[in-house]
């Protein structure tokens, strides 16, 4: 599946936008089982973020996300997992956000980052040298804070670099404003942040690897 242009979310980029940033590619990985969730919501301003710096993005959001439960096998015969893999393959960097479920992650997103263990084998294995951002919405700070917690141990592990900022933000009434659209300026700051340090750090990748 190629990169199409429905897919992507774009965004007028900032005039300060790095030229390095030119054609880099920006997933975001998010969302709860229903659509237009929270979570998907503040992926989709942090992805905001992302595209005016000057990337391009692409959201995978609930229905994306829909996969069977990850077991040996399973990849090679849905394509909508195909097309998720291939979407993260293709990826110079992630942003992922998940709801606070319990105090960790979700399990729709445990299940979508366990698939990642198909990319094992591959010259670029897991999401090694690639940016990612993580986004956790929760009921409270401390569970907010622990989901965070576990999405950047999760990005160790499959061998990614999580950004310097991380956004753990508590659900309300004051976050979105009747469009759905985050309204609360720290919130919208912290995620803006987000989407350009994922950017900054693929610019950054791009740079090393024209210097080799």
């Amino acid at each position: 599946m190629g990169w199409k242009t429905e897919d992507v979310i774009l965004r007028p980029p900032l005039d300060d936008a790095d030229p390095l940033a030119e054609g880099v590619r920006i997933i975001g990985i998010g969302g709860t089982t229903r659509r237009s969730s929270g979570t998907e919501r503040v992926l989709a301003h942090a992805l905001g973020g992302a595209a005016r710096a000057g990337a391009e993005t692409k959201l995978l959001g609930s229905e994306a996300l829909d996969l069977p439960l990850y077991g040996p096998g399973v990849a090679e015969v849905s394509a909508r997992v195909r097309r998720f893999l291939s979407a993260v393959r293709r990826a110079d960097g992630v942003i992922v956000a998940s709801p606070g479920y319990h105090g960790t992650i979700s399990g729709m997103i445990k299940n979508a980052l366990d698939y990642l263990e198909e990319l094992s084998d591959e010259e670029r294995p897991y999401l090694e040298g690639r940016g990612v951002g993580c986004i956790a919405l929760a009921g409270g700070p401390q569970a907010a804070v622990a989901t965070l917690d576990t999405l950047r141990t999760v990005a160790h592990a499959l061998r990614g670099w999580p950004t310097p900022f991380g956004a753990a933000l508590v659900a309300s009434h004051s976050l979105f404003d009747g469009s759905g659209e985050v309204k609360d300026a720290k919130a919208a700051m912290q995620l803006e942040l987000v989407g350009h340090q994922v950017v900054e750090m693929a610019a950054m990748q791009r740079q090393a690897q024209l210097s080799t």
